[in-house]
This record gives C-alpha cells, sequence and structure tokens, in this order.
C-alpha cells in the first residue's frame, strides 16, 4: 500500500502520494520557492530578488508547483502573486510543513 497525503482539497477525494509531492520538492528551486513562499504571497520579482536564477527558468518552477497543487497564482493588476496553496498551508508548523508521511523544516 503507497502511503498517501491528503494534502489538496479534490472534490473526488482523490490522495497524493506522499512520493509525487516529495518528487516535486526535491528540486533545489522549487524547496527554495516555497521556503520564499512561507512568508507570504509574492511575485516573480519578489521571489527572484532572493532566488537569483533565470527568470524563465523560474517560471518553469513555479508551473511545476502549480501543476502539483501546491502554490497558487492569484492576478492583481499586471503581476500574479503566487502564494503556497491553502491546504499546504493548513498543514504548516512555523517554519515546517507536516506532509503527513514526514516533515519538512526549514530553519
Amino acid at each position: 500500500m503507497k502511503p498517501a497525503l491528503n494534502i489538496l482539497d479534490q472534490p473526488d477525494g482523490e490522495e497524493i502520494s506522499c512520493a509525487s509531492v516529495l518528487k516535486v520538492l526535491a528540486d533545489e528551486t522549487r524547496l527554495a520557492v516555497v521556503e520564499q513562499l512561507l512568508d507570504g504571497p509574492k511575485t516573480v520579482s519578489q521571489i527572484n530578488e532572493q532566488l537569483n536564477v533565470e527568470p524563465t527558468l523560474l517560471s518553469h518552477h513555479l508551473k511545476a508547483l502549480r501543476a502539483a497543487q501546491l502554490v497558487v497564482g492569484t492576478r492583481e493588476g499586471r503581476y500574479v502573486k503566487y502564494s503556497l496553496a491553502q491546504a499546504l498551508l493548513n498543514r504548516r508548523k512555523g517554519r515546517a510543513l507536516d506532509l503527513g508521511c514526514c516533515t519538512i523544516s526549514f530553519s
């Protein structure tokens, strides 16, 4: 039996395996983006001020995080502000995220 992680509020009740979430977060840049978003919503420019990566590469990583439903984007005028998905924020414990199968700490 695969460990399941129900961090997403999906109408069909489907659970996401811990392995699939960890696979997305295994990339250093994606993990750094998640850490940045622990401090609140940010635009791509604000995220990149700290990470200093190629903008197209950052967009690629944000797309992967959105596809995994770990991050959401909200349009505010000309900009999109990215934030952690509410279901993920509900599992936040200070500077750590409890994924059910493990806890990722950003301390």
